[in-house]
């Protein structure tokens, strides 16, 4: 049998249309029609049906689907490791890491990392943080970088830093020594609060906020770098993570001023790891390192 036949039929049974399927595998009509009465032949059922020039899939073609779906899956697979090991890889590592970390600390560890395991062909999974325990727990990723702290049995979870939050508004036309003080309080009921976008404090923070400050118009933005942008692009302030917006900070293109309102909390990152290889603990040890010395 012809694996191209396979590829055919896939690609028919999604789209239910023979001249939809020529244009996405770049063949004639003629060819997809070829392709599947051949395959007919070879297993020995009709796979399609044919009614008033529209298609549908047989039970025997539904059933087929799922096993040519899985078998050129398998085969993909098969191939790229293949190419992997003529590319010089000889391990295959995949990590999870939230969108909250991978703007943050995942540059610098994995420039490092990759040159000391020129032999591992790295793939990096971003994933929100609710998810990346139970990928860790299944098997699909081999560590998880997260904001939660691990909930299953049999899952490691080692602290990697505390980040405290900070209040984030937009910059003025003053710089921080000789602009007056802002005031936090006015700041927050002049613009959106963008929240949500940490899995961790946003419930608990707004609750205190709202005691504090009546009347805070809030927005949910869900990605940080989102958040951000839109501070930047003044439509609004919110509570942030310091290791997301200390580049920021630090080049003047959002500020941090003081807040004494209450006190904000400090949120942790967390690696999570089910099996501790050579893999995991050096990366351990990397990120311990960069962290704590």
């Amino acid at each position: 049998m012809d694996t191209q036949w396979l590829r055919t039929f896939v690609v028919a049974a999604e789209t239910l249309n023979f001249r939809k399927a020529s244009e996405k595998l770049l063949l004639s009509q003629p060819t997809v029609t070829v392709h599947i009465k051949l395959l007919e032949e070879h297993v020995g059922v009709r796979l399609f049906d044919r009614i008033n020039n529209r298609v549908t899939l047989t039970d025997a073609g539904r059933l087929f689907y799922a096993e040519a779906a899985k078998l050129l899956a398998g085969l993909d697979d098969s191939v790229n490791r293949m190419h992997a090991f003529a590319q010089g890889y000889r391990r295959m590592w995949t990590i999870a890491i939230s969108p909250l970390m991978a703007e943050t600390i995942l540059p610098y560890l994995l420039r490092t990392f990759m040159e000391k395991h020129a032999d591992v062909e790295l793939t990096i999974r971003v994933e929100e943080s609710e998810k990346i325990e139970r990928l860790v727990d299944a098997g699909e990723v081999h560590l998880g970088i997260s904001a939660l702290d691990a909930a299953l049995k049999g899952i490691e979870s080692i602290r990697v830093y505390n980040d405290p939050i900070v209040f984030i508004t937009p910059t003025d036309s003053y710089d921080e020594e000789s602009g007056p003080p802002i005031d936090v309080e006015e700041a927050l009921l002049r613009n959106y609060l963008l929240t949500h976008h940490h899995p961790v404090y946003w419930e608990d923070l707004l609750v205190v906020l709202h005691k504090h400050v009546p009347g805070v118009r809030t927005m949910k933005v869900t990605q940080a770098h989102i958040a951000k942008r839109f501070i930047q692009e003044g439509l609004g302030v919110s509570f942030l993570p310091h290791s997301i917006v200390r580049r920021e900070l630090t080049e003047g293109r959002l500020m941090q001023p003081h807040f004494d309102l209450f006190q904000l909390p400090t949120v942790s990152t967390f690696i999570l790891v089910k099996k501790k290889g050579e893999l995991e603990e050096d990366f351990i040890r990397e990120i311990s390192a960069y962290y704590f010395g």
